[in-house]
């Protein structure tokens, strides 16, 4: 008597690597997107925590700085030093992340957002 054989057929090995392939070609891109919202996001808290440098800064000499050592601020891995304008009792700043082409962020306060002139006072925003 023959034992019966046990095991996949190549048609049914072959349908489900094409349906892993299906179910790949459908999370790949969300993967994608998911890390340059991360890199927008590490953009944006930098530039929060600089308003609570700049402004600490501020209340100790009266001045905004252009200098992000002397206000004691450390930007996120990734994220360049950013471009820092200071006017009389004014400032905005500018930010870009090393991963991620075209993308800059910006913040001001007491003056009209860099990027977006209708964004509010101290509100982040990228393009």
């Amino acid at each position: 008597m023959r034992t019966p054989r046990k095991g996949f057929t190549l048609i049914e090995l072959l349908i489900v690597v094409v349906i892993i392939g299906i179910l790949a070609a459908i999370a790949i891109p969300k993967f994608a997107n998911t890390k340059s919202k991360a890199y927008i996001t590490a953009m944006k808290s930098d530039l929060r925590n600089m308003v609570t440098a700049e402004e600490a800064f501020f209340s100790d000499s009266s001045a905004y700085s252009t200098s992000i050592t002397a206000i004691n601020f450390k930007q996120s891995t990734g994220v360049n030093a950013p471009t820092i304008a200071v006017g009389s009792g004014y400032w905005s700043a500018t930010v870009t992340h090393s991963q991620l082409a075209g993308h800059t962020c910006a913040i001001a306060v007491n003056t009209t957002n860099p990027l977006v002139s209708t964004a509010g006072e101290g509100e982040p925003v990228c393009n």
